[in-house]
């Protein structure tokens, strides 16, 4: 890891943790990835109700990581940074993995440090 390329990148990389911090504005762009939802599709698959999605997607689009575009009635949202997936992918592989996968790491861990 290149610690002087992060120098260069850090207020920008701090700006979109910050903006990642908030459970239901992760689960927003998690639910997104890399399709375009409604405002009621999100909703529905995120079980939150309207005025706090409408209040995180409002702050999403704030920040540069989602746009909008209105049908009739209904607002769409996507993701619109590459950077912004990679890191939701990441967090996910991180943190969801099969209950297997993670068990099996914890298992080699333990071994490893037996070996010690």
């Amino acid at each position: 890891m290149n610690v002087k390329d992060m120098i260069q990148a850090s207020q920008e990389a701090t700006k979109l943790m910050r903006s990642l911090s908030h459970p239901q504005r992760l689960l927003a762009l998690c639910a997104l990835g890399t399709t375009e939802k409604s405002v009621a599709e999100l909703r529905q698959e995120l079980d939150i109700e309207q005025v706090p999605m409408s209040q995180q997607l409002m702050r999403l689009r704030a920040d540069g990581l989602v746009e909008s575009r209105r049908e009739a009635t209904t607002v769409y949202y996507r993701i619109t940074r590459p950077e912004v997936l990679l890191v939701v992918e990441a967090l996910q592989a991180a943190f969801c993995a099969p209950a297997a996968t993670a068990k099996a790491s914890s298992d080699k861990s333990k071994r490893q440090r037996k070996k010690m």
